[in-house]
């Protein structure tokens, strides 16, 4: 049985604030310490991969989701690029953290937790997505 193994760049620099988290050389870590779920997992939906009319329960890219039709950037990762790509690689990488993204959140119920910023420059929604407790973002870069 092959195994897949999926790696996720983290491209850009992040500042630093108090209660952020945490850093290392100003690039976020897969740790998100100040997400702290207050509930246990109660979320389950099933997830497609978006396209240009399913905008509900889906998955844009490794770190984007649309949830009930709310836009949500997953905080404590930063995937490759699909659509706006540096090369063919980043693409294809961004690819298999977007397909690997969909089997985590298919893979059971999990846990919505905001952190430092309810949302980011562009609307979405800044929300650690745990299961168990532990972060999707970090299984993703296992």
């Amino acid at each position: 049985m092959a195994t897949a193994f999926v790696v996720v760049l983290v491209i850009g620099r992040l500042p630093y604030k108090p209660g952020a988290p945490e850093l290392s050389n100003g690039f976020l870590t897969s740790s998100y310490p100040s997400f702290q779920p207050t509930m246990a997992d109660a979320l389950a939906e099933r997830f497609a991969l978006c396209d240009e009319t399913i905008r509900v329960n889906c998955v844009v890219d490794g770190d984007t989701i649309w949830f009930r039709s709310e836009k949500i950037r997953i905080a404590d990762i930063d995937a490759p690029e699909i659509f706006s790509p540096h090369c063919r690689d980043e693409r294809s990488i961004g690819e298999a953290s977007r397909d690997r993204l969909l089997e985590l959140l298919n893979g059971g119920s999990f846990t919505l937790v905001a952190g430092w910023r309810d949302t980011d420059r562009f609307g979405r929604k800044l929300r650690a997505v745990t299961r168990h407790g532990r972060s999707l973002g970090e299984m993703l870069v296992e």
